[in-house]
């Protein structure tokens, strides 16, 4: 028994041992998550203290929830939560079908030079960095020759600054995410059609099913776990709107709608060096995101049987 109790005991180092070089492999990115994932956390202390540079973060002084008062009690807090949610929201719902759409369209287009002719043209906007993307986006726009307004100059409409009214700041961004993103998006969707068991296209032919009857009754169960899961997890990022893209199209003219939590804590932690009171509103921000992701797992789980956990 001393011996088996002994052998069982060395069995797993013995697996880990012949498994070594895949450990290894393992290690940069476990490395990579310790050190830029968790080693920082413990400057989320910065939110409970009130930061002195000569003290150092453990030196400074302890303020409890001060900063996280400030926040609430400030004129531009529920403004930037709303500008934060209602645009991440909408980019979230709005851009949702289209690369479910192309990803379908792409597995029943059986041309072969059409099929990979439009996956390189959908996915390459994915690899134009932001400042390049804004800065087409500020050339089509521009009212003295840009291409948006000369096609309405061709039907006779006046020009529009896209850029310098607040009412089309959040067209222009959820948009632009469609073009860049839809193509990219869609490689997951693919993936999962792929997967598909061909007997079922073949046994709904022997049916008389249309095309479309194939996509509604074939396709889309099969894709639906992916589609939640995905959902979850971009519900539990709604409050994490990406700061340089918005910062970028950010001017003085559409503030009112495009200031949201990124970079208002940009402003008030690196260009204000406040940076306790930004680091509040980051964790705060964190904590929200969680609650949001832990929500939306439940109710799926509610009404379905695809959950994260």
């Amino acid at each position: 028994m001393r011996t088996n109790k002994k052998a069982c005991g060395l069995r797993p180092w013995m697996q880990m041992k012949k498994s070594r070089q895949l450990y290894l492999l393992l290690l940069i990115p476990l490395a990579y998550i310790i050190l830029f994932c968790y080693v920082p956390m413990y400057g989320a202390t910065l939110a409970f203290k009130e930061f002195n540079p000569a003290a150092g973060i453990l030196g400074s002084s302890w303020v409890g929830l001060k900063h996280f008062a400030r926040f609430f009690n400030s004129p531009s807090c529920w403004s930037v939560i709303k500008n934060t949610f209602v645009l991440s929201a909408l980019n979230l719902i709005i851009s949702l079908p289209f690369p479910i759409i192309l990803a379908i369209s792409l597995n029943e287009c059986k041309n072969r030079l059409i099929n990979k002719t439009v996956q390189m043209v959908t996915y390459a906007p994915y690899f134009i960095s932001t400042v390049i993307m804004v800065a087409l986006l500020m050339q089509w726009s521009s009212i003295n020759g840009g291409l948006f307004n000369n096609i309405l100059g061709l039907f006779g409409r006046d020009p529009v600054n896209l850029f310098g009214d607040a009412k089309y700041f959040r067209p222009v961004y959820i948009l632009s995410n469609i073009w860049q993103f839809t193509g990219f998006n869609s490689i997951i969707y693919l993936a999962a059609l792929s997967s598909v068991d061909v007997s079922m296209y073949e046994a709904a032919k022997v049916d008389g099913a249309s095309k479309l009857q194939k996509i509604w009754f074939i396709d889309l169960p099969s894709i639906l776990p992916t589609i939640i899961i995905l959902l979850i997890l971009n519900a539990g990022q709604i409050m994490n709107l990406g700061f340089d893209k918005v910062y970028l199209m950010q001017n003085q003219l559409n503030v009112q709608v495009s200031e949201i939590i990124a970079t208002y804590t940009y402003k008030v932690g690196l260009l204000d060096l406040d940076f306790s009171y930004s680091t509040a509103i980051g964790l705060l921000n964190s904590v929200v995101n969680v609650i949001l992701l832990f929500s939306v797992n439940l109710f799926s789980r509610k009404i379905s049987e695809n959950s994260l956990w």
